[in-house]
């Protein structure tokens, strides 16, 4: 069984769907609100869990009903929250994404007791990061935990996996201690200063940060992946999507069990994708996640 250590975010998303974003000044009537368990790392972690890897959390989340919350549905399923910190002096981090009727979608993020997550916190859990195959990471804590992670992870010989969303200021250390760098399109033009129409030129411009490997992931086309045995197109399947949100974790989690068992890039890419896509029919964030059978029955739909 694949072990994967994810160092990174736990948030409650409150959700609101509308038809439309709003103009500037501009109020619009809601169609619905409801909340569900989000955070890139405890839905990262969550996808990892459901594809059948054992998962280890490290984050933090306060000690209020929403952090409680979290707890549950990562134990519900079956991650290791022993490393997960309950603070008093700082709440349980918030998202409020807008889901919009095209499935699209923005989110406003307030990581609240993620950013309280201290270097001393991750150094105190470094067994946990040494026993992993595999370290996930994204940029939702405070850049010096996930830079001490990757150090530890470096150290100890395991592989290292940096989503680097949102884009926030982080050590440039942090790209070069990745083994894979996966943005979204929209983060790998913000971090290479290039056109998202090119994802070739933005992969190998972002490789020049450290990285040994990019992929780049570019919603219902697919993933662009950038190794140093060349580039692959990997394509997604079509689906009817309702809600983007957890389509990147999807994505991300899904990437790592893969990894973890020893798939090349693209066939976990490929993996991936069809993670995503079974992802973004469904509702939520960690809702949304699929099990490993629904993704292997999804599969058995696609054509040969």
């Amino acid at each position: 069984m694949a072990r994967i250590a994810v160092v990174g975010s736990l948030m409650m998303d409150l959700v609101v769907r509308a038809r439309r974003p709003a103009l500037p000044g501009e109020s619009l009537i809601g169609r619905s609100f409801a909340t569900f368990v989000g955070g890139k790392g405890g839905n990262q972690a969550t996808a990892a869990a459901r594809l059948g890897a054992q998962v280890t959390m490290v984050g933090a989340v306060g000690r209020d009903p929403f952090g409680e919350t979290i707890l549950a549905s990562l134990a519900a399923a079956r991650i290791d929250t022993r490393f997960v910190r309950q603070l008093d002096h700082e709440g349980t981090g918030v998202a409020v994404p807008v889901v919009f009727d095209d499935g699209s979608n923005l989110i406003y993020a307030l990581p609240r007791a993620n950013l309280a997550l201290a270097p001393a916190d991750v150094e105190a859990v470094r067994s946990a990061i040494e026993a992993a195959d595999l370290l996930l990471v994204q940029f939702e804590v405070a850049p010096e935990a996930t830079l001490t992670a990757l150090r530890i992870a470096r150290d100890a010989g395991v592989r290292t996996l940096v989503n680097p969303a949102p884009v926030a200021p982080h050590p440039p250390e942090v790209f070069r201690l990745a083994d894979l760098l996966i943005p979204n399109e929209v983060e790998a033009a913000a971090l290479s200063g290039l056109p998202a129409a090119d994802p070739a030129a933005q992969a190998a411009a972002l490789r020049k940060l450290g990285p040994a490997a990019v992929i780049i992931t570019l919603g219902e086309r697919g993933a662009f992946v950038h190794a140093p045995d060349g580039d692959t197109c990997v394509p997604a399947p079509a689906v009817n999507a309702v809600d983007t949100v957890g389509a990147g974790d999807a994505f991300c989690g899904a990437l790592a069990v893969r990894l973890a068992a020893g798939d090349p890039l693209p066939a976990a890419a490929a993996f991936a994708c069809r993670a995503a896509a079974l992802a973004c029919t469904r509702r939520g964030a960690a809702a949304s996640l699929p099990t490993l059978a629904e993704v292997e029955e999804f599969t058995s739909r696609l054509p040969a």
